[in-house]
């Protein structure tokens, strides 16, 4: 039975991830455990290196045609896209050791988790490791701040300015301050 309405319409965030209404209301991403981070470096890495190559032979042409703008302005872009391309490239590595990382982490809170189609809330039935009802913006911005890739909430995303209530955390998750402890 839901707390909040009493309803008895639940079921496991992650089967309302994939059940009814789930496209509609976009459950699977607003109950997501964490980002889905699946290879986006070699992509990234493989589109710098045709932009780089399109500097590249931008210069090539200006120097073959003699227009010292087109070797400038190529070999600048070149410069700019290969740096930019290993900037780019790290933060993808950053981004999915921390959700690796953050895994089990976010496991913990999400796994026991109930969602309720009664009133869209998401709660734990025995109230651990947190406890209340949250909306499922503030269930995705406790799992994901607490599994450490609370950053990688894009922007757009509802749960990115969303607050979670205090005293949600129970257990070896609050620490004495008030703050959370996920470790």
């Amino acid at each position: 039975m839901c707390p909040g309405c009493g309803g008895a319409d639940i079921q496991t965030v992650s089967q309302a991830r994939s059940g009814k209404g789930a496209t509609r209301d976009d459950l699977f991403g607003r109950l997501a455990p964490g980002p889905d981070k699946t290879g986006d470096g070699w992509l990234h890495f493989l589109e710098g290196m045709v932009l780089t190559g399109i500097g590249i032979a931008l210069a090539y042409t200006g120097v073959q045609q003699d227009k010292p703008l087109y070797t400038a302005g190529g070999a600048l872009l070149a410069l700019v896209c290969f740096l930019g391309t290993f900037v780019v490239v790290r933060d993808d590595r950053r981004e999915k050791a921390a959700a690796e990382a953050g895994v089990p982490r976010a496991e913990r809170l999400w796994r026991p988790a109930r969602y309720c189609y009664g009133c869209t809330s998401v709660f734990c039935p025995d109230g651990t490791p947190w406890q209340g009802l949250l909306t499922p913006e503030q269930f995705k911005k406790l799992v994901w701040t607490e599994a450490g890739y609370g950053d990688q909430l894009v922007m757009g995303d509802k749960a990115k300015d969303t607050e979670v209530p205090s005293g949600v955390l129970t257990g070896r998750f609050q620490d004495p301050s008030g703050g959370s402890n996920s470790d």
